[in-house]
């Protein structure tokens, strides 16, 4: 009985302390852009010398306003699905990297989308019902945020 007790706590703690995959292409979430900046509605590349660590992983800020006011709400400002290309998480529930150029605000919360090769996956996300895409994109989060 004392070992299967070890053995639950052994597992039941590894599966609390798993973390969130955050998509830290070139070091940072958002490609090293201002997380903050995007709900200014621009698209603003951060600074390695004004960065946090939160959640584990590293944001950048291009003003030393914008870290302060990361640090005082990030839930605010951290991106949905951990900075993937929310479009690929709703339709595949697949991680897909993004260009920070592309993104858009809804309901306070921010979202960036691949935009490459003559895609651009936002147009794509609004044409199809951004809705019923984020529902399921929420839904296929909870699948694949860890893995």
């Amino acid at each position: 009985m004392k070992q299967f007790l070890i053995i639950f706590l052994l597992v039941s703690t590894s599966v609390f302390a798993q973390k969130i995959d955050y998509n830290t292409k070139k070091g940072a979430v958002a490609n090293g852009y201002d997380v903050v900046a995007y709900f200014n509605n621009k698209a603003v590349k951060g600074n390695k010398k004004l960065a946090t660590t939160y959640d584990g992983v590293q944001f950048r800020f291009s003003s030393p306003e914008n870290l302060e006011t990361f640090k005082k709400n990030p839930t605010k400002y951290v991106p949905q699905y951990g900075g993937y290309c929310a479009y690929a998480i709703g339709l595949k529930g697949e991680k897909v990297s993004i260009n920070p150029k592309t993104f858009e605000i809804r309901d306070g919360k921010l979202y960036l989308f691949y935009n490459s090769w003559g895609t651009n996956t936002l147009d794509l996300w609004l044409k199809e019902n951004p809705k019923k895409l984020k529902h399921k994109a929420d839904e296929n989060w909870q699948k694949i945020k860890h893995k």
